[in-house]
């Protein structure tokens, strides 16, 4: 289920902690699932700022390894779907 999203002509960090906070607002106080965020070795998911808003929040950092394709492949999949069917003409 996606739970946070953010579209922009950049990768900043400010882009994937926009899409953060709003995964961590729909998702509410008090559920019982822990929350895991994964992603690639990009510099807006490592940075200290991203970091740390994870750590403040409970939410369990998961990072492919370097190389390694086929953990990130679902979201690729996902991304290019969306961007074939709502973004492309």
């Amino acid at each position: 289920m996606v739970v946070g999203f953010q579209l922009a002509s950049h990768m900043r960090t400010t882009l994937v902690l926009d899409a953060l906070r709003m995964a961590l607002l729909r998702r509410g106080p008090g559920a019982d699932l822990a929350l895991v965020h994964h992603s690639d070795r990009g510099s807006q998911y490592t940075s200290i700022d991203y970091t740390q808003e994870l750590t403040d929040h409970d939410v369990l950092a998961s990072v492919g390894s370097v190389g390694d394709a086929y953990d990130n492949a679902l979201a690729e999949s996902f991304v290019d779907s969306f961007k074939t069917e709502l973004i492309a003409p």
